[in-house]
């Protein structure tokens, strides 16, 4: 499997909460490189941008006003299926379903506070990088111990 790109959102609950270093810990243990980080207030335009997919649904304005109520850590992660590896790390979007183990499961408390946003599809992740970074926020580099992460 080639190597792919993902975006990682901690939304303001999760910063808040101060669940930052242990959401990052649990993608770095799983061996994934981390190319782009940044903290940001989203305005709504970018808000509205991002969850456009659910203008329609009864939610979406209270779904944009929540990620604009505080700093959100946005990410992107590289690595060998980390789009799909990201999800199950992530868990199910309702806490109550979500697996123990998995962020959602140990660290969300509600559906409307479930903590972090991960893209779900590779066309999904190019879009949300694209919209959160800019190309020269990104950074390629290859970690010492690469070797032993993958096969090559």
């Amino acid at each position: 499997m080639a190597s792919q790109r993902t975006f990682i959102a901690i939304k303001p609950d999760g910063v808040q909460r101060g669940l930052v270093g242990e959401i990052l810990m649990r993608f770095e243990r799983k061996g994934f490189r981390l190319v782009g980080l940044k903290q940001i207030t989203p305005d709504r335009a970018l808000a509205e941008a991002h969850y456009g997919v659910h203008r329609e649904r009864p939610f979406f304005a209270a779904l944009v006003d929540f990620i604009c109520s505080g700093p959100v850590v946005a990410m992107v992660w590289e690595g060998h299926g980390v789009i799909a590896a990201a999800r199950m790390l992530i868990g199910a979007t309702k806490p109550l379903e979500a697996e123990p183990g998995t962020i959602r499961g140990d660290l969300a408390v509600d559906i409307g506070r479930n903590v972090v946003h991960g893209s779900d599809a590779e066309e999904t992740a190019a879009f949300e990088i694209g919209l959160w970074f800019k190309d020269d926020e990104l950074n390629d580099w290859t970690p010492a111990d690469q070797s032993w992460r993958v096969e090559a």
